[in-house]
């Protein structure tokens, strides 16, 4: 959902540029992978014939290097591995940096392998740099696509929907691709190079649009953003944190000691009866400093009243005294004396107001 002072997105160029971008993460391996065929009868041909076994357009060979199986497990790894490797690498590496050098890495490879269709090599040599293209080609997908999420988490979501749309639309030109080669009847060879030709245009324009998104207001507006938005939901993390710790007494109340003082109480008739009360007097800051530093509080000088009733519940503050916050600086503070309790009034004070009472009857 946009802010409301955030500014319009001029004729939806964010949206398609995000489009595009999703488009361009994977259409090249959705190209490559439709390319199978040609792997599979590359690597059964001998050296010099490849021409003449790629002209017919078929797969029935003999697969001796177990293409699919190295393919399927060199490219999930390195999925997964890197997906995880870049949590911690948008710390150190600059995300203009990786995505930017993603998107040229994966274009220089799919560069070597539309090149190689044109040189005969021999099936060994050829199935290692295919392996390590597809190795490499995952890995840099992986940085790409993590990056670009975290990009998309600062925008309204409505630019996340474009992004995977796009991602979609990749698998759907590349079964249509599949589909024109088939019928138009062209040789495999021919086939293979427009299949590793179209992803090498895509990465183009995803890298024109990835550096056009900082000329455009929309785009330059939650992107500056970014940082200060993080440093925001982090102190309202640690707000939160600290408020739920004192709700379920995490941080315990022992920087406060309570002490019995007495308290003046008036009457109708003219006297004061002294009751004791529990109020919460003495403020201990060395005891409570330390939870507060935890969450990231230190420095901070709480005005604090707290009168509490006899069994430890908070109350309000008695009558005849007076609200005052005191101002508590947050260092060690020496340990208040205990204050004696008040003892009870003798008897012959107690006779002396009951015979007062009476004699008002």
């Amino acid at each position: 959902m946009a802010r409301g002072d955030a500014p319009r997105d001029s004729y939806h160029l964010v949206g398609i540029s995000f489009f595009i971008l999703g488009l361009g993460t994977l259409l090249p391996w959705n190209f490559f992978i439709t390319a199978i065929p040609y792997f599979q009868v590359r690597l059964a041909g001998a050296g010099n014939s490849t021409a003449r076994i790629l002209s017919t357009n078929h797969t029935g060979s003999e697969d001796a290097f177990n293409f699919n199986n190295w393919v399927t497990l060199l490219s999930q790894l390195p999925l997964l591995l890197f997906t995880l490797l870049n949590s911690f690498l948008y710390q150190c590496v600059p995300e203009m940096v990786r995505i930017l050098g993603s998107l040229l890495a994966i274009l220089m490879l799919f560069a070597l392998t539309a090149a190689l269709v044109k040189v005969d090599m021999s099936p060994g040599p050829f199935f290692s740099i295919t392996m390590a293209s597809v190795c490499f080609i995952n890995s840099f997908s992986a940085v790409l696509q993590g990056s670009l999420f975290g990009q998309l988490g600062t925008m309204p979501s409505t630019y996340s929907t474009l992004f995977l749309s796009g991602q979609g639309l990749a698998g759907i030109f590349a079964a249509l691709a599949m589909l024109l080669s088939m019928a138009s009847g062209v040789d495999a060879e021919t086939s293979a190079l427009g299949y590793f030709i179209t992803p090498c245009v895509g990465i183009l324009m995803s890298i024109v649009c990835y550096l056009s998104l900082p000329h455009l207001k929309f785009a330059r507006y939650y992107l500056a953003n970014k940082s200060s938005q993080a440093q925001a939901q982090e102190l309202e993390t640690k707000a939160e944190l600290l408020q739920s710790d004192l709700a379920d007494s995490a941080v315990p109340c022992v920087g406060l000691h309570s002490h019995p003082v007495r308290l003046p109480r008036h009457h109708s008739h003219g006297d004061q009866l002294h009751q004791s009360r529990e109020v919460e007097s003495v403020l201990q800051p060395h005891l409570l400093l330390p939870p507060l530093q935890h969450h990231g509080l230190a420095g901070t000088e709480p005005d604090l009243l707290l009168p509490v009733a006899r069994r430890g519940q908070p109350a309000a503050a008695p009558a005849g005294l007076p609200a005052v916050p005191v101002r508590a600086p947050l260092h060690a503070v020496p340990r208040a004396p205990e204050v004696p309790a008040a003892h009870p009034l003798p008897a012959g004070c107690l006779l002396h107001h009951l015979h007062a009472a009476l004699c008002c009857f």
